[in-house]
């Protein structure tokens, strides 16, 4: 668990180093890349000796027999998040952005209203207009740095032709861990507007000490008839390359919805995802989870104090996922000059602020689940590319 490790990715046909200069003009030779939300560590060594055994084998055929990666979830769901699911409950997806489409396929209809509470996610909306769908932007309340949830300005917004609500939780990008009060209400939303509700919780292992994610079908069990939950071991593990998703559907006719789609479409699952998630899924993946998530936290507040200490520059309190998010607000600087600073002077590649939906244009968001050293050279960058705001 060498997280100090410094990898070199460059030439592998990583989105996150090969793809930057592209994108960003930020060249990997000399720039850093802190954008596309995966990590630049190795996976646990459970999951290199999974992929490993594949290879020794050599003969690369159709997976089957899924029932020790069936117990792994639910061994992992229960032990991590106290949440007893069936096996039957749940759908093997090629990740949750695929998940989400599937979703969205599955319970609304051309033309039909999906809420997001944004900024959120970019990929949510891709994939909704993608689908013929209406996007519905209910915009976070941010109060003092920190995202809220705003029912009643949301309630006036609905006109009754939503159908489906995708609830990111932990928040991606503000890093928000909602609160079990805050999960009924988004509960009691979705009721009032008869919604189904999609909660994504892939971030729920990434959560920093102080906090804790509550899942949300334990946060309101009263709304099973209308509730999906996605989780997966991708982001948890940085396998994301393994294209592996949980779909986990209690309610048995939102099950057959799903599975009928998923039968229409021809979905089977990759096999060295179901591998690597079986093994990730284990006491060995959850010890490496753990010094993980104290590594990431250290990243955090070499981070945060370094932001903080730029005049201007404020970055939201980050209570789960690695990706910061960072406004800008506070130098009174229009968008172009901000994320120029930022890619061009400093040379960092990051995520612009309005791909995630309203309320996103002043903030650059920021990945940080990188060797230490990456991070202390990135805000040393920042601090010299404001240099004259201090």
């Amino acid at each position: 668990m060498d997280f100090d490790e410094i990898i070199d990715r460059t030439g592998t046909h990583s989105a996150k180093w090969d793809m930057m200069e592209k994108l960003y003009g930020v060249s990997p030779k000399d720039g850093l890349s802190m954008w596309v939300a995966d990590m630049d560590f190795r996976p646990p060594a459970c999951v290199q000796a999974a992929v490993q055994g594949m290879a020794d084998h050599g003969v690369y055929g159709y997976f089957g027999d899924d029932r020790a990666y069936l117990e792994a979830i639910t061994w992992w769901m229960a032990e991590r998040h106290g949440w007893q699911i069936d096996s039957n409950w749940i759908f093997t997806t090629h990740g949750l952005v695929n998940g989400t489409a599937l979703c969205i396929d599955a319970y609304t209809v051309p033309g039909d209203g999906v809420v997001l509470m944004t900024p959120v996610y970019h990929a949510f909306a891709r994939v909704i207009k993608a689908a013929g769908r209406q996007v519905v932007e209910c915009a976070l309340a941010n109060e003092g740095g920190r995202y809220h949830l705003d029912f009643a300005a949301w309630d006036a917004q609905m006109t009754g032709r939503e159908r489906m609500l995708i609830l990111c939780s932990p928040h991606n990008p503000g890093g928000r861990v909602w609160t079990e009060e805050e999960l009924r209400g988004v509960a009691d939303f979705c009721k009032r507007h008869d919604l189904v509700l999609v909660s994504d919780e892939i971030h729920h292992d990434l959560v920093y000490p102080g906090h804790r994610h509550s899942v949300m079908a334990k946060a309101a069990p009263e709304i099973t008839d209308r509730l999906v939950t996605m989780t997966a071991t991708t982001k948890t593990f940085n396998i994301a390359g393994s294209h592996i998703g949980n779909v986990i559907i209690a309610d048995e006719a939102l099950r057959a919805k799903f599975a009928a789609k998923i039968a229409a479409l021809g979905i089977s699952p990759n096999s060295f995802g179901m591998h690597m998630a079986t093994a990730a899924y284990s006491p060995e993946g959850a010890e490496w989870v753990d010094a993980l998530v104290a590594y990431l936290d250290g990243n955090r507040r070499l981070f945060d104090d370094g932001i903080a200490a730029v005049p201007g520059l404020a970055s939201m309190p980050l209570e789960a996922t690695y990706l910061a998010w960072v406004d800008f607000d506070g130098t009174g600087m229009p968008a172009a000059e901000f994320t120029g600073r930022v890619e061009r002077d400093a040379k960092i590649a990051v995520n612009h602020g309005p791909s995630f939906g309203k309320g996103g244009g002043n903030f650059l968001r920021f990945n940080i689940a990188t060797p230490r050293a990456r991070v202390a050279e990135a805000v040393a960058r920042i601090q010299k590319a404001f240099g004259d705001l201090q």
